[in-house]
Formats: C-alpha cells, structure tokens, sequence
C-alpha cells in the first residue's frame, strides 16, 4: 500500500472522528436548552386535567398494522382500547397474516364484516373488507379491523389504516407496543399551543424487555437483562433525548418512529402517504410531509416530546438483531436513493441544510469508514506498523468520551421522569456502554452494510414480527373495562 494513503486515511479518521464527537456534544447542548423549556412551561398533570375538561380536545385515531400476531393480538388491542383519552379509535390493519390473527380479533371483540366504501385516497394492496363489533360494550365500539393483501412492508398496511380513519391526527404504532396510558394527552398537547402548524409529533419510546406487563399496560419498568435489548435501550434512550430532540429544538427532526408516532393525516394523504416499497417507512413519511410543506411554502413544526409514551420489544437474540439492521440499513441507503435532491437543499430549510447531509456523512456513510478502519488495522497488525502507544490514548480518550456520554444520557433520563422505578438499575445502562463500543457497535457496523449490499443487489425482504421473550406476561382480563367518558367541564379551557 502507498504510504501517502496510510497518512491520509490516519487523519481523515482523526478529522472525522473529531467532527462526531463535537457533533455530540452539540447535540447535548441543544438538548439539554431543550429540555429545560419544555419543563419550564410544561406541567404533565395540568395537561392531562385540561385536555380531559376542554370540549376542543381533537379526536386522535391509532393505527396498527398486525402481520402474524395470534399469540399477543388480544392482549395488545385490549391495551389500546383501554387508554385513557376523551375521544380515539383504534384501526387495526390484518396485513394478510397466514396464522389466525383476523380469526381471534372476530372472536374476541364481536365482530362481523360490515359494507363499507373503500376510497384509496393513498394507494394500497386490495382491500378484502372491515370489520366494526355486534357487542354493546363501548370499549369495542371504538375498534375497527382492516383486512387486505399482504403488501409486503408495514407501509402499506399503514396507508390502509390512514385510508379508514376519520379524524385529523393518527397515531401509528405496532400492535406489539405497550403505550402508556396517558400517551394520547401527551403527544397531541404541542398541537394545542404551536403558533405553526404540527405536522408530526415524536416521542421517547424504550424497550419493553424484562419490564413487567400486566393486561397489555406497563405496570414496573425495569431495565432489559439480557445484552442486545440492553444496548438497544441505551440506544434508544440516547436517541430520543438527546439526538431527536436537540433536532426538534431547531425544527430539524429527521424522523418520527414507526412504533409511535403522531401524524397529521391531512398533510400525510397530501404528500402521498408511505412509500409502499420502502423499508425506512418513518423516515420517508416525514421527507414526504417535509417536502410537501416547503415546496407549498406554508411553516410547520416536528415536535419531539420527552416522556416515555411506548415500550417495545427489542431484538432477543443476534438472529432478530441481524434482521432488524440489516433492513434499517437497506432502508437507510434506500431513503437516500429517493431523496438525495433534498441534501444540501436551501429550499427545504434546516432539514435539507443540515439534517439530511449530517445523516449522510455521520450515519449512512460511518459503517463503511469504520470497516475500512477494521481493515486498515489488520493490515498494519501484519505489517507490523502499528503504533500501540498512540492507538491505545486514542481508544481510551474516545471510550471515556462514551462513558461521559453515557453519564448525560442518565441525568437527562433521570430529568424527565422517565427513570427507572429503582435508581440503581442505571447500572446496568453503565454496564452497557463498557461493552458496547466493543460488541455492539461493531456487530451492527456489519449488519449495516449487509444491508447496503442488499439494496444494491435488490434481495427481496419483508417484514415480520419479534419473538416475544424477556418481557413479563400476566394473563388479561376476558373483557376490558370501558373507559369513563368524561364529561366536557369549562368550555373556557
């Protein structure tokens, strides 16, 4: 190898490292000014007392595509049914499942197939029918079940569901997630006070593993025990509160999760609602109603909210994992595919400025370069050319930086209220973040341009379903007890 690419690529990696680690501590910054307003002018208590008085609180519809889901489908829908929100309905899209999903949401839940006009007002797989209840419980009033042909990713079965309901905002999620009762208050509150219209609303969502569940409702919170949920929980939690929402401080959010997430269906039918053969559904969503807005020249806000309002399950083993980022990545490399025309793009504001071109340079571009790193370390171990005292300060001063990072991501979590129901299971988030610059990160690096090769190559995927484990079960009620509406008080509210 020339020795000018072997002093090249040593100081590109030191630039680009160095670009990273102060565009965390950026985003630490940002978060925490964040953080501290939302909690200056915020008060959940005051929220959810005025929400349940006022008349004006708007409808929200959720919608959560079900693919092979027998074995937690009725407990999970009994949970969405039960929350606690003056008006909601629940939109259950059976995307084609092969097992007896559809055949137990009948049986449960009363229901019998009623005429209805389809209008595709987004384009989906056919449409086989709906289903609404024969029972007088006003619980299963609220539920609706959609039926259609496998379309082959979750997007397809949400624009089916985005097709149905009937009010202004929806919340989309899987029916494998456990929301906090109080979810619906929280995430439609930034539409009630935003002088610019909320085109999206985003919030904390962790895993579920090891917490304990009962009747489909989060009763303890409790860190996962196992290691890949584990990581994946600092991840999240390092993401959310610090990544997204130092990006929605500058109205930059670069997406809202497809576990949960609001949306305005007006402005998601306008843009042309998910991209049916996309594998980064949320990420596109939010490009697609970003660039509706500009190229329509009207102002809009993402908003990301900081209480944890969804508990899902994360990877159980290196087998789900391998799936899970593989499609990520094919879905990462696919997004910018379609929407490369948005990077460094004036017209569509901070996020074609500076989110879509950070994404490309530190998110879609960072597995290649470190793999290139993994290889030039092993060439240089067998030339013997490696400098083990400045590789070793070098490894240590960038792992302290993860601890320290680590160390944030906890007081912030600690801030919110989101915190564990016992202090010291923020150990195991420490423990986490030792193990995962040298397990975890260089795992998903690979599975990463696994994808990337699968996108290229044009391998068929589709998506499926998490094994249920490490998230403890208690068996559910035969029936949910029907929410007490209540009564609108102070018309003034």
């Amino acid at each position: 190898m020339p020795e000018w690419i072997d002093y090249f690529f040593n100081y590109f990696v030191i630039v680009y490292s160095a670009a990273v680690l102060l565009s965390y501590v950026a985003m630490a910054v940002l978060a925490y000014m964040e953080h501290r307003k939302h909690y200056t002018y915020h008060d959940d208590a005051y929220t959810i007392d005025e929400l349940k008085k006022s008349p004006y609180t708007p409808g929200v519809s959720i919608v959560a595509p079900a693919y092979n889901e027998e074995k937690t489908v009725i407990t999970n829908v009994q949970s969405l049914l039960s929350l606690d929100y003056p008006d909601f309905e629940v939109v259950i899209v059976n995307d084609g499942s092969k097992d007896r999903t559809l055949e137990l949401l009948i049986e449960n839940f009363d229901l019998v197939k009623v005429p209805y006009a389809y209008v595709e007002k987004i384009k989906t797989k056919p449409f086989r029918g709906l289903y609404k209840t024969k029972s007088d419980n006003p619980a299963f009033k609220r539920l609706t079940v959609v039926d259609k042909v496998n379309g082959g990713t979750k997007a397809d079965a949400s624009n089916a569901g985005v097709n149905v309901v009937s009010n202004k905002f929806f919340v989309c999620t899987d029916v494998d997630c456990v929301l906090d009762k109080y979810a619906l208050y929280r995430i439609i509150w930034p539409t009630m006070y935003s002088t610019r219209r909320v085109i999206a609303v985003s919030a904390t969502m962790r895993m579920s593993n090891g917490s304990l569940v009962e009747d489909g409702k989060m009763v303890e919170t409790h860190p996962p025990h196992s290691l890949i949920p584990l990581f994946q929980d600092l991840e999240y939690t390092r993401s959310f509160l610090i990544g997204k929402t130092a990006l929605a401080r500058i109205n930059a959010l670069q997406n809202v999760s497809g576990g949960f997430g609001m949306f305005d269906r007006e402005i998601v039918i306008k843009a042309g609602g998910y991209d049916g053969d996309s594998f980064a559904e949320d990420m596109d969503m939010v490009a697609r109603m970003i660039r509706y807005m500009c190229d329509a020249g009207e102002d809009y806000r993402v908003v990301q909210i900081p209480e944890t309002c969804c508990w899902t399950e994360g990877p159980p083993n290196f087998k789900v994992l391998n799936r899970q980022r593989t499609r990520w990545g094919r879905g990462l490399l696919q997004f910018f595919t379609v929407h490369h025309d948005m990077v460094w793009n004036r017209d569509y504001r901070r996020y074609g400025m500076l989110t879509l071109p950070y994404i490309m340079i530190f998110e879609l571009i960072a597995p290649v370069i470190e793999f290139s790193g993994y290889l030039m370390v092993i060439y240089l171990f067998i030339k013997g050319a490696i400098n083990y005292s400045t590789i070793w300060i070098a490894f240590l001063g960038l792992y302290i930086f993860a601890q320290l990072l680590t160390m944030v991501i906890i007081s912030y979590d600690n801030w919110v209220g989101t915190s564990f129901k016992r202090k010291w299971d923020y150990l195991w988030f420490v423990l986490a973040s030792l193990l995962e610059p040298v397990i975890y990160h260089p795992i998903n690096v690979f599975f990463s341009l696994r994808g990337y090769w699968k996108h290229i190559w044009g391998t068929q995927m589709v998506w499926g379903n998490m094994t249920r484990k490490g998230v403890q079960q208690r068996q559910p009620q035969a029936n949910p007890q029907p929410q007490q509406q209540p009564k609108p008080q102070n018309p003034d509210a």
